[in-house]
């Protein structure tokens, strides 16, 4: 039965392209496929997304409020009293320890940045976010060093065999934050 007005169409398309990219990867995304996936006309896809790159543009923004939700689960962050290193690997543990494949999803939509560049301001909006909200903790050339180490830290748990150390974590996040891995957690360096 054809639907004439399906106002969660745009949605359920977004939600097909994230799956097909899960599956095949991005060089398996194409409207025919999103198409199929959401059991929706090939016009349809066309008509809410001109491009591709319109496309993954929607399905990385929706697969960045992720880690998004994540950080904003925990209020612990933004408590100047708390350890920030040890909340942040914290996070990345939860993060990592959670849906593999949504997490690897994630990464394969913002590192399609690179050849991609309509991607970029969206993979760079979600940088600048995570580095905005540690700026309330510590200064923006710190809040930026700690967005680049917990990708290189994820990027190395999905990419090897390791599995995510979280004592590790901590400590290197420390270092960079500026304390000792041990130091006292009241916010003193």
């Amino acid at each position: 039965m054809s639907r004439r007005y399906d106002p969660e169409r745009r949605q359920r398309i977004i939600d097909a392209a994230i799956r097909v990219v899960g599956e095949k990867g991005i060089a398996g995304l194409s409207h025919r496929s999103v198409a199929a996936e959401a059991d929706v006309p090939l016009g349809s896809t066309t008509y809410h997304f001109a491009t591709l790159d319109e496309l993954l543009v929607a399905a990385l923004r929706q697969a960045n409020e992720g880690f998004a939700k994540v950080v904003a689960a925990h209020p612990a962050l933004a408590d100047p009293h708390a350890d920030l290193a040890g909340e942040l690997a914290r996070v990345l543990g939860e993060w990592l320890g959670g849906d593999r494949t949504g997490v690897e999803l994630e990464y394969e939509l913002y590192l399609a940045a690179l050849r991609r560049p309509a991607l970029r301001p969206v993979a760079a909006e979600w940088a600048e976010g995570v580095a905005d909200l540690l700026s309330r903790r510590t200064d923006a050339v710190t809040a930026r060093a700690l967005v680049a180490l917990m990708d290189g830290i994820c990027l190395q748990a999905l990419l090897t065999d390791v599995p995510y150390d979280e004592g590790y974590a901590r400590e290197v996040l420390a270092r960079v934050i500026g304390r000792e891995a041990g130091a006292d957690r009241g916010g003193r360096r």
